[in-house]
C-alpha cells in the first residue's frame, strides 16, 4: 500500500485465474438463497418441527438450481435452523436470530487464514460460558444441555443431523451462563468456524471423515464431560472440557487448510 502522498506503482498486467470464478459464484447464489429461506421461516412464522417445501419447490420459489438450495440448505443446517431428514425433507428446528454472522463471515472471507484465530475466540466465549454457568446456571438451564446433549446422541449417524444437533448443543452450553449477549456472540463465531470447517459437506454432500459412523461414538465423547462438569459444578473439569474439544477442532480445522 502506498503511503501519503505517494503515488502508488501501477500494477503489472496479469492473466485473471477464472477457474475458481464458476465455484465462487455458486457460493455467493447459495449463501443468497439460504438468507431467503431465513427470511422465509421468519415472515411465514414457522415453528420447530414444520416441514419446509420440496428443494424443487424452494429451486422455484427462487429462481435456483436445485444443488444451489441444496447447499443452503445445508448451510442452515450448520446454523442449528433447519434439519435434513433422509428421505422426507427439511424441517425447521429453531427460529432465526438477527446477529453478527454475517460480518464474521465476511470477515473470515476476506482473510481465509485467520479462522485459527477465530477458533480461538470460540474457545474463549466458550470458556467464558462454561466458568460463568457454573455460578448462574439455574436447573432449567442445565436440563436443557442435558436434553441438548441427548440430541446430539440421537442424531449419531446423520450428518446433517449431528451438525445441526452439535450447533445448538454448544449455544445451549453458553446459554447456561445465562447472559444473551455472550451467547449471540457465541452462535456467531461459531457458526462461521464450522461453515469453513464443513465446506465441503456444504459445497460437495462430502462427509468429513470425523463424522462418518465408524467414529461417531468418539465425536460424541467429546461432548459428554462438559455437560457432566456443568451438572457437578466444577468449572474447571469444565474448561478442560471444552478445551480438548477445541484441540480436536484445531485438527480438523488444520485438515482443511490448503497448504496441507
Amino acid at each position: 500500500m502506498a503511503r501519503n502522498g505517494e503515488k502508488g506503482a501501477a500494477a503489472p498486467d496479469r492473466p485473471v485465474d477464472m477457474s475458481s470464478m464458476g465455484k465462487v459464484l455458486v457460493k455467493r447464489l447459495s449463501d443468497e438463497v439460504a438468507e431467503k429461506i431465513r427470511t422465509f421461516i421468519v415472515e411465514n412464522g414457522l415453528v420447530e418441527g414444520t416441514r419446509l417445501p420440496s428443494e424443487r419447490a424452494l429451486a422455484e420459489q427462487f429462481g435456483a438450481s436445485r444443488p444451489t438450495v441444496s447447499q443452503a440448505l445445508r448451510s442452515l443446517s450448520l446454523m442449528g435452523l433447519v434439519e435434513i431428514r433422509r428421505g422426507s425433507g427439511a424441517y425447521v428446528i429453531r427460529q432465526p436470530d438477527i446477529n453478527m454472522k454475517a460480518s464474521v463471515s465476511l470477515m473470515l472471507e476476506l482473510d481465509a487464514g485467520g479462522v485459527s484465530s477465530l477458533a480461538d475466540l470460540r474457545f474463549w466465549l466458550e470458556t467464558l460460558g462454561v466458568r460463568e454457568s457454573v455460578a448462574a446456571a439455574a436447573p432449567e438451564q442445565l436440563r436443557l444441555a442435558r436434553a441438548a446433549l441427548d440430541r446430539l446422541r440421537a442424531s449419531m449417524g446423520e450428518t446433517s443431523t449431528w451438525i445441526a444437533a452439535d450447533t445448538i448443543f454448544h449455544s445451549t452450553v453458553v446459554g447456561t451462563a445465562r447472559n444473551p449477549y455472550l451467547t449471540a456472540m457465541y452462535e456467531s463465531v461459531h457458526t462461521a468456524v464450522i461453515s469453513y470447517e464443513y465446506r465441503p459437506w456444504v459445497d460437495n454432500d462430502e462427509v468429513p471423515r470425523w463424522l462418518r459412523p465408524e467414529e461417531a461414538e468418539e465425536q460424541f465423547a467429546l461432548h459428554e464431560p462438559i455437560v457432566a462438569a456443568l451438572e457437578a459444578g466444577d468449572a474447571e473439569a469444565a474448561v478442560l472440557a471444552v478445551r480438548h474439544h477445541h484441540e480436536v477442532m484445531l485438527n480438523h480445522l488444520r485438515g482443511r487448510s490448503p497448504s496441507t
